[in-house]
């Protein structure tokens, strides 16, 4: 798998959940796709790339274009980044189809999320992600995010997921540091933190990494703060954690991938509108997230 990874980052440490390029007609741009994820790697030094995920916008994507970006970021990156395919839905069956497709195509792993809207019980969630990661020899990665799924994958039952030989990680969202130390200690998964305002809290905890939203703009800070901590530097990595807030909270004042669109638009880089039922930022959005960005010394809007 490229990049440099270990036991605790097998999936490298720094990844951002790529936003799609779409053109203004809504259409997918792949060279733009193409572009974005070398930026990303050759630039802001990521180890890797979700696609096809919630910010993504895989709720409105089609399998095809799924695919189609799948592709185009694996021949744009995939020799010196690793690149993770979303494949997770509410339905078993399709998840279980978009990872065989996603393993076809190349994909170095798989992510899935839990099932949404239909509420599953514990037993159910167990089959689903064990029903996914049996589709296919690629390592995956489940997605808690109970905030917006509706179900929250509970201790016992992340034990019994983590039996798995092929489910190796977790990206967490949940927001509960307690549950993530139990999991951490129990289940021997990879944890990877996905709500960037616990990036540091979750990679103290043990965590081997982020799946992150801002990584679009800060990606080399990220990695940065992590190989402080990690070398015995805290009070360094709490010092470029301060220096992040202002972006933590400038690109979740709403939805993610809005404003994760907007800032890129900003800097010159490929993201086009975002698909109903998003909305692109408003001007004044736009102009917030801009006092944001300078705020917290992102590149090309600092003063």
């Amino acid at each position: 798998m490229p990049g440099p990874t270990t036991d605790r980052s097998p999936f490298g440490v720094m990844l951002t959940a790529m936003v799609t390029p779409f053109h203004p007609d809504g259409s997918l741009d792949l060279d733009g796709a193409q572009s974005l994820a070398a930026h990303l790697v050759d630039r802001l030094g990521h180890d890797g790339l979700v696609v096809n995920g919630t910010t993504g916008e895989s709720a409105t994507k089609t399998d095809d274009e799924d695919i189609a970006v799948l592709r185009a970021v694996l021949e744009a990156v995939g020799d010196r980044a690793t690149v993770i395919a979303g494949v997770g839905t509410n339905d078993t069956a399709h998840s279980v189809e978009a990872a065989r497709m996603a393993a076809q195509a190349g994909a170095h792993g798989t992510m899935a999320v839990t099932p949404y809207y239909n509420r599953p019980p514990q037993e159910g969630l167990v089959r689903h992600f064990h029903a996914i990661a049996d589709a296919t020899d690629l390592p995956m990665i489940t997605y808690d995010i109970p905030k917006r799924t509706g179900t929250a994958i509970e201790l016992t039952t992340m034990i019994r997921i983590a039996e798995h030989p092929r489910i190796v990680a977790n990206k967490d969202a949940k927001g509960d540091l307690e549950f993530a130390q139990l999991a951490m200690a129990s289940t021997g998964l990879a944890w990877y933190s996905g709500d960037d305002i616990l990036n540091l809290p979750l990679l103290v905890l043990g965590a081997g990494g982020m799946i992150s939203v801002v990584g679009h703009v800060v990606g080399d800070r990220l990695k940065a703060m992590a190989a402080a901590l990690w070398a015995g530097c805290p009070e360094e990595a709490a010092g470029i954690n301060a220096g992040l807030l202002p972006v933590y909270t400038g690109m979740f004042r709403t939805q993610g991938v809005i404003l994760a669109k907007a800032a890129l638009d900003m800097q010159g880089l490929p993201a086009g509108p975002v698909r109903l039922p998003l909305v692109d930022a408003t001007d004044d959005q736009r102009a917030i997230l801009r006092a944001d960005l300078a705020l917290g010394g992102v590149r090309g809007f600092a003063a």
